[in-house]
């Protein structure tokens, strides 16, 4: 039995025992992994996928990561120019070891989780806040600042006294914004 998969951009055709060079993968020497996208599954019956077979998958033990063999670029301009220049590099690449080839019953690789700490942070101060950008002269930048200043909604903004706005030093709370939040916070 044999199978097509695909990875790195690249599709082989692969059977158990085949050792591969891969574009690196990241996995450390002895890991197991699994490639999820089989193209087709050839044998007594064979499978082509549209794109990929359902449920299968091919399993394969990493071997070592190891570096391709050099390759060089040289670039040569002509007629007046007359300059020349040489690059080189080795690609990385992962050896691997096709342990088994799965038809069905595959389990899909767990997603990996996602950083979700600033949207929590975000969506807290939008529960409790009104758009302070409602009022005359107040931006995203001024919204903000009254925000740091512990200023998040319009009945805040309408009970500030005199001696509350002098003591605000992160930005200048104009008198005409305390009554539009009054306005604003009735309805």
């Amino acid at each position: 039995m044999f199978a097509v998969l695909k990875t790195g951009g690249k599709q082989y055709k692969v059977q158990a025992g085949d050792v591969l060079r891969v574009e690196k993968l990241a996995a450390d020497a002895g890991d197991t992994i699994q490639f999820d996208e089989v193209l087709m599954l050839g044998g007594d019956a064979p499978v082509v996928g549209a794109p990929l077979v359902d449920g299968a998958a091919v399993k394969a033990e990493v071997i070592e990561q190891i570096k391709g063999e050099k390759l060089i670029h040289f670039v040569k301009r002509r007629r007046k120019h007359s300059s020349k220049r040489t690059k080189g590099h080795r690609q990385k690449l992962t050896l691997v070891r096709v342990t088994e080839i799965l038809a069905s019953g595959a389990t899909k690789a767990a997603p990996k989780a996602a950083a979700k700490a600033k949207a929590a942070p975000a969506a807290e101060a939008a529960a409790g806040s009104d758009d302070l950008t409602a009022l005359t002269g107040v931006g995203p930048a001024a919204a903000k600042k009254l925000a740091e200043a512990g200023l998040t909604t319009f009945a805040q903004i309408a009970a500030l006294s005199e001696d509350d706005i002098a003591g605000i030093e992160a930005i200048k709370v104009k008198p005409e914004w305390v009554e539009q939040a009054k306005e604003l916070a009735k309805g």
